[in-house]
């Protein structure tokens, strides 16, 4: 096991390496801080420097808007893609630019995501097809990107190096140009939704304010004591649900792995009405719970249905707890989330679901962290330091 060196989070983290190859095995490191711990301190600043690296008219950012847009006024579809935490990427992505779209008057913006095997098998006939890949190396991305270009799309990538094989695969490419230094991607899944948001701003014409992004990423992060006092309430739960509605989604189904990856916890995500429709009977004091709920569209209903499901939560003993933005918090009674919460700003000067999406990555991540440190896993390899899931992701690989 190595120790853990010196590491400052202001610092830009390494890009891939040139020739491109898959990134390397993350060092073991014998307890915290661990390399989630240090990428999680390392987002803030490496997120306005991949907005201000993709901010202007003669960006990256700014051709992938043009094609975005190109299609959508042609009535094509808008199609982005990924694998594992890429796919809740991709999931974050296409939130983001349905919005931009319907910023600027395109009302029937087809815009849409898809998990990159399935779309393998059957892509689009025409229109844009984008993959989000962190590494650029993920085979069921590439096969799908490379589906749908056979198939007469336009191809685009949103990956750390343009010399990656999904890279070569696109007809456009939008670098985030640092790789993260452990397996439990976090770098991996903030540096695609920056880059949708910089996407976005570009296609909406709504500038980001890289300062604001870096505040509102930081203040994500900010809460370890609240973060600690969820995990402890969950490190002996039996199962995990997590749950969210609108933008938060793409956050819920990120925390859901997040939590297996690192803690190993077994833990599933339903969308926030799904819950309330059959799931309760499979729960009991043993059963974790936390909402996501930030997104401030139509957020009268939403917070209206996540108290009704709150209480439902409350009623049979589950170990409830919260990530909300401030507004969200003051609505919801406290005794509703007793294992805890985690508030963050509103960021009202943002898109609504840039806003969520960018406030709830680092308090997932934190979270994730501070209930592997409870559950005394280390979250970097993911148990691939163990031969026998080792053997299980090298079979599932071949």
């Amino acid at each position: 096991m190595s120790a853990p060196s010196s590491f400052d989070p202001t610092e830009p983290l390494p890009g891939s390496p040139d020739p491109w190859k898959a990134a390397p095995t993350p060092s073991l490191r014998a307890g915290p801080p661990f390399h989630m711990t240090d990428m999680i301190a390392a987002e803030p600043a490496m997120a306005g420097r991949i907005l201000r690296r993709l901010d202007g008219s003669g960006t990256q950012a700014a051709a992938l808007a043009a094609a975005i847009r190109t299609a959508v006024e042609a009535d094509q579809p808008v199609v982005v893609t990924g694998c594992g935490t890429s796919e809740h990427g991709a999931l974050a992505v296409a939130e983001i630019i349905r919005d931009a779209a319907r910023a600027t008057g395109l009302e029937d913006a087809d815009v849409t995501a898809a998990q990159a095997f399935e779309l393998s098998l059957d892509p689009p006939r025409r229109g844009l097809v984008i993959a989000v890949s962190h590494d650029g190396g993920t085979a069921a991305t590439n096969a799908a990107l490379e589906a749908a270009r056979g198939a007469g799309c336009t191809t685009a990538a949103i990956t750390v190096s343009g010399r990656s094989p999904v890279a070569a695969l696109a007809d456009l490419v939008v670098e985030t140009g640092e790789l993260d230094q452990g397996w439990c991607h976090t770098v991996g899944y903030l540096s695609p939704i920056l880059a949708g948001a910089a996407i976005g701003a570009q296609l909406s014409g709504r500038p980001l304010d890289p300062a604001a992004v870096t505040g509102l990423v930081a203040a994500g992060s900010h809460d370890e004591s609240g973060a600690e006092r969820i995990a402890r309430a969950l490190a002996d739960a039996v199962h995990l649900l997590v749950i969210a509605s609108g933008a938060d989604r793409p956050a819920g189904r990120e925390l859901t792995l997040k939590v297996e990856e690192a803690s190993w916890l077994p833990s599933a995500y339903r969308d926030l009405e799904t819950f309330l429709h059959g799931h309760l009977p499979a729960t009991d004091r043993a059963t974790g719970l936390v909402l996501i709920l930030t997104d401030r569209h139509r957020r009268a209903e939403r917070l209206e249905r996540a108290g009704q499901a709150l209480a439902a939560a409350r009623a049979i003993g589950l170990r409830s707890a919260a990530i909300l933005s401030s507004d969200a918090d003051v609505a919801l009674a406290a005794d509703l989330t007793p294992a805890g919460r985690l508030v963050i700003p509103e960021a009202s000067e943002l898109p609504a679901p840039v806003a969520a999406l960018l406030s709830t990555a680092t308090p997932l991540q934190l979270l994730t962290e501070r209930l592997a440190r409870a559950r005394g896993t280390n979250p970097d390899l993911i148990r691939r330091d163990d031969p026998t899931y080792l053997t299980a992701a090298t079979m599932a690989e071949d």
